[in-house]
This record gives C-alpha cells, structure tokens and sequence, in this order.
C-alpha cells in the first residue's frame, strides 16, 4: 500500500474515533469529573502501548527526542485533552466536535511559525473563514455555562493544532509508537496531581460496567487507537493535505449526538460547519494544487 493510502486510512480512522469519543465521553463525563477521566483514560492508553512497544517497536531515544515527547505530552495530552473534556461537559457532544475541527486551520498560523511555511492569501483567507465558523458556533448558540465551553473548545483546536506541528517534527527521529507511548505516559504523570485534587474534593467515582466499559473504549480505541493513527498518518501524508481528514469527525460525532444523544442540530451548527469545512478544504487543495508540477496546475 502506497504511503499516501495509508497516511489517508490513518487519518481518516483516528478522526472517525473522535466523532464518536464526544458521545462516549458526554455520557461518562456526567459520573467522572474531568481531570480523573483523563487519568484513567492515559492509564489505559499507557499500558497498552507500552506493551506493544516493549514488543515490537523497542528503540533507543536520544536526550534530544524528549523534547518532542515532552512538548507533545504536555501541550497535545494534557492541556489539549483537558480542554476538550471540560468543554465538551459544559456544552455537548456535537459542538465539541465541530468547534475542534477548526483545528487544521490553526495548523496553518502554526506551521508558518515553527516550520516556516509560506503563508499565502489563500492560507490567510481559509483561516479568518474558519475563524468566522468558530464565532457563530460558539456566539449565536447557547448561553452561561454553554458558552464558556464552546470557549474552552476552542482552547482545544488550538492546542492541538499547536502539538500536530511538534508531532510532524518529532517522528522525523522517533518512530510513531514511541513517540506516542511515552507522550501518553508524560501526560499521565502530569495529570495525576490534577485527578488527585478532584478525588480529594469529590471522591473517586463509583464504576459500574457501563462506565468501566466506557473508560476502557476511551483509553483503548479513542487514545491508545487514535492518537497512534493520527500521528502515522501525519508522519506519512503532508501536514496541510492530512488536516482534510479531520473533517470526518464533526460528521461522526455531531451524527452520533443527533442519534444516540437526542442533541439538536441548530441552524448555526450547519453554518459554521459549512465555513470550517470550506475553509479547510480550500486550504488543502490550493497547498495540493502548488506541489504539482507548472504544466499540470491549469488541467
């Protein structure tokens, strides 16, 4: 299989997980506070991955690669991941996913600063029409505690963008399991001062199958599953044209909060998903269009 075929499966898988990890996540995160539910889902993340890296895919990591592995863990799985369980709990499902879709276009400001990309009119364009998007998702619906996590969405998009640059960075001398092993495992650590402080004010949840079922879903499929797709596919497919991918996820999950959840679909959500989704897709062709050769581009 071409390395492009792949890139595009990968990314296509992890985005279709994370349409659904909003529903699964929605339901959990009305019995498990937030910090605690990342806990528990790195926990799982962690061990599974470790196992599979002690098995197949052992390397040695320089002093230097920790740096990747740090970035990567601290601004993608702590603060990113934090951000997007605590919005998606004061909003719902389908907002979380939509507004954390505009992602790709905040890879675009990222990756002019860190990769030193030309940033071209139609890169600056898609990303003030992606930012239109967010606006009306998060100002036109909902009010109070609505807003404030449509926000903290936001927040999400834009930290996760910021480690999907360090991520194209770092497996340039990481292999892909390696890098999202140990991250996971950085992330772990770090969270657990923070699940530590909701346990000792609210108690640890009480788990009962479903919940357990729903933790192991998150940290197996959701992280474990998708994060390693995500970065393969950013690993093998240019930054800019991989960003397309992520498109399937606010289709997945806003479908998935429609169906399972009884979430309504407003009017602005379809708004604002038509700018995100033009945005990002403009982008992408216009990036795909400049790597063709001179003589096929008017074709």
């Amino acid at each position: 299989m071409r390395k492009e075929w792949l890139g595009a499966l990968s990314l296509t898988l992890a985005a279709s997980i994370w349409g659904g990890m909003y529903v699964v996540s929605k339901y959990a995160l009305a019995y498990i506070e937030p910090f605690t539910f990342v806990w528990l889902r790195y926990a799982v993340a962690f061990m599974v991955l470790f196992v599979v890296w002690l098995r197949f895919g052992r390397e040695r990591i320089r002093r230097t690669d920790w740096k990747w592995i740090g970035l990567v863990g601290v601004i993608g799985y702590v603060a990113s991941i934090s951000f997007q369980f605590i919005g998606t709990k004061l909003s719902d499902a389908h907002t979380g996913s939509l507004v954390t879709a505009a992602t790709p276009a905040f890879m675009v400001l990222f990756a002019r600063i860190l990769l030193k990309e030309r940033l071209t009119p139609v890169k600056v364009g898609a990303l003030g029409l992606a930012t239109v998007g967010v606006l009306i998702v998060v100002g036109w619906e909902g009010e109070g505690t609505y807003r404030v996590g449509s926000f903290i969405l936001v927040l999400a998009a834009v930290t996760w963008a910021l480690m999907s640059i360090y991520v194209k960075i770092g497996t340039q001398t990481l292999s892909t399991l390696t890098l999202t092993t140990f991250a996971i495992g950085v992330a772990w650590l770090l969270m657990t001062p923070l699940m530590s402080i909701e346990v000792m004010q609210n108690g640890f949840p009480e788990l009962n199958g479903v919940l357990w079922l729903s933790v192991l879903y998150i940290g197996v499929v959701s992280t474990a599953g998708a994060f390693f797709f995500w970065n393969k596919g950013l690993e093998l497919m240019d930054a800019s044209v991989g960003s397309l991918f992520f498109f399937f996820q606010p289709l997945v999950g806003g479908t998935l909060g429609w169906l399972v959840l009884n979430e309504t679909l407003h009017l602005n959500f379809f708004i604002g998903a038509g700018c995100i989704m033009t945005a990002v897709t403009w982008s992408t062709l216009a990036e795909r269009r400049q790597q063709l050769p001179i003589s096929e581009r008017n074709l």
